[in-house]
């Protein structure tokens, strides 16, 4: 596990530290120049994209594992270094997450414009973008850390602001000054604080107990000792520290039970940060299954892949069946990213290339098909003022390019073949059912609640006659429009030509297999007579 640390220009740390400095800067911006916030923090998440663009047009998937290393001293007398680089399913993930923010900005331009309630609430418009930057910079560098405990200080770090965006600025839909909808705000936000406090208090004790046993907290030295035999750790030890880091990770996925906490966050959220919950934040747990528990404990995963098998296919079939029985068009969503989670664990823990890759694309595609069919939702809740799907009806006449475009992000959800998440769906149901057939098989029941949700969806908000209170509604904006189009044109170029992100993310898969040493089973093909 080669690593060359990069003696140039320190580009993953100007990744992450352009969106912190940004934050800072747009948050130092004067109360009257609201406008001016909200460009800055755009073109901040602009100079973002063009970095990580440059992150991924350097990346050598035939290269080192870990490569434009950096690695200084931090907190010597612990062991603590600034250590950083990224393999090609990282490097995936931090390109949606700076293609993504610049639209989750866009989308949510007046949702923290001033607002008089009755509570006499004041919504700070630089504090709103100012947090979103902070996400971005901590999400970004939780994929560049291969220094545990630095990991550790950004996983936890980022729910600090995205508990602000939840508590403080609520979806308007629900914001009519009461403080009813304010008290919900405020349990979705400490819910979503204390689930994850709670997975990372765990994660902070097996982090001390890695360190306890293999004396530093470095990523590839610990990888590297496990693998060449210097690092003998007992198999109970073991065990303890994969549960350790992987309940963490359970609960940011998330992962049924721990699941709770999503659908009411993204509810009471407004769309764009309900966008950055799922489609960014919630990304952090199932990639740091492949990048920590997987090659960290390569054992004690494979004691725990039947296990973690039979939660992933509870996560799918049962987030599909509450998606299906949803009135809120948020809670919708909401469920089906479980089930979406569902796919993607599963993919990671079948141990076979076609269920990582497959898994990797997914955690890329669901990104972008859930910001298009969220955002999409923000637009047309904005117009009406309600979540409920029954106050809506025939939109499809009134604003047909709104109904199209919430019709493709609806059908990518589905994995309609074409669009860009069919792909990493099938690549997951192949690689588990190559190794746990009947999992695979019962897996695909949740291909058809999808399709069942999806479409009845549609049916009762944009079909059939049209209600009296949707009559008047406008059809999508310029500024709506540039955030959905670019959106929906990755999901079809990307159901039609995966390679790009495939090639990259392909050979980190490898390592991956070869942590656990796994390899993928053989076809069974029944000799000729």
């Amino acid at each position: 596990m080669s690593q060359v640390v990069n003696a140039g220009f320190p580009l993953l740390t100007a990744t992450a530290v352009l969106p912190a400095v940004g934050a800072i800067v747009t948050a130092a911006v004067p109360a009257a120049r609201r406008t001016a916030a909200k460009w800055l923090a755009l073109l901040v998440s602009l100079a973002t994209l063009v970095l990580a663009m440059v992150v991924l047009v350097r990346f050598d998937p035939g290269g080192d594992r870990y490569q434009m290393a950096e690695s200084h001293a931090w907190i010597k007398d612990f062991g603590v270094r600034y250590e950083l680089g990224v393999d090609g399913i990282a490097v995936a993930l931090i390109a949606l997450t700076a293609v993504l923010i610049p639209f989750i900005i866009l989308a949510g331009w007046h949702d923290a414009d001033p607002l008089e309630t009755k509570s006499k609430r004041w919504r700070p418009t630089q504090g709103f973008f100012a947090l979103i930057l902070a996400v971005e910079a901590m999400v970004i560098l939780s994929f560049e850390a291969t220094d545990v405990f630095l990991f550790y200080i950004f996983f936890e770090a980022m729910l600090i602001p995205m508990y602000f965006l939840i508590g403080g600025f609520g979806d308007r839909a629900h914001t009519h000054g009461d403080e009813a909808a304010a008290t919900q705000r405020s349990y979705a936000a400490v819910k979503f604080l204390l689930y994850n406090l709670v997975g990372g208090l765990i994660m902070l004790a097996a982090v001390i107990g890695l360190y306890v046993v293999a004396g530093n907290f470095s990523l590839q030295e610990i990888a590297a000792a496990r693998a060449n035999g210097s690092l003998d750790m007992a198999t109970s030890t073991e065990r303890l520290l994969f549960l350790g880091f992987f309940f963490a990770f359970a609960v940011k996925a998330p992962l049924w039970p721990l699941h709770t906490w999503l659908p009411n966050a993204m509810g009471e959220a407004t769309a764009p940060v309900a966008v950055l919950i799922t489609a960014v934040v919630d990304k952090v747990g199932t990639f740091a299954m492949l990048r920590f528990c997987l090659q960290l404990f390569p054992e004690a995963s494979k004691w725990a892949t039947p296990a973690i098998l039979v939660l992933a296919l509870i996560s799918i079939i049962y987030g599909a069946l509450l998606a299906v029985g949803q009135r809120d068009i948020k809670r919708l969503v909401a469920y089906a990213s479980i089930s979406h989670f569902g796919f993607i664990i599963m993919g990671i823990f079948a141990m076979t290339s076609q269920g990582q890759s497959g898994a990797t694309l997914y955690m890329v595609n669901h990104g972008i098909s859930t910001a298009a069919l969220m955002l999409v939702a923000g637009f047309l809740i904005s117009r009406r003022g309600s979540r409920l799907i029954a106050d809506y009806g025939g939109v499809q006449k009134v604003a047909p390019v709104l109904a199209g475009t919430f019709l493709i992000g609806g059908l990518a959800t589905l994995s309609l073949p074409g669009l860009a998440p069919f792909v990493s769906e099938f690549l997951v149901l192949v690689g588990t059912f190559t190794r746990y057939p009947v999992i695979g098989i019962i897996a695909t029941f949740g291909i058809v609640l999808a399709a069942l949700y999806t479409l009845v969806l549609y049916q009762r908000t944009m079909t059939g006659p049209v209600k009296p209170e949707v009559s008047a509604m406008p059809d999508l904006r310029v500024r709506e429009l540039v955030v959905v189009a670019p959106l929906i044109a990755l999901l079809i170029f990307l159901g039609v030509y995966p390679k790009p992100v495939t090639d990259i993310v392909n050979p980190a898969v490898g390592h991956t297999l070869s942590d656990v040493q796994k390899q993928d089973p053989k076809p069974e093909v029944e000799a000729a007579k």
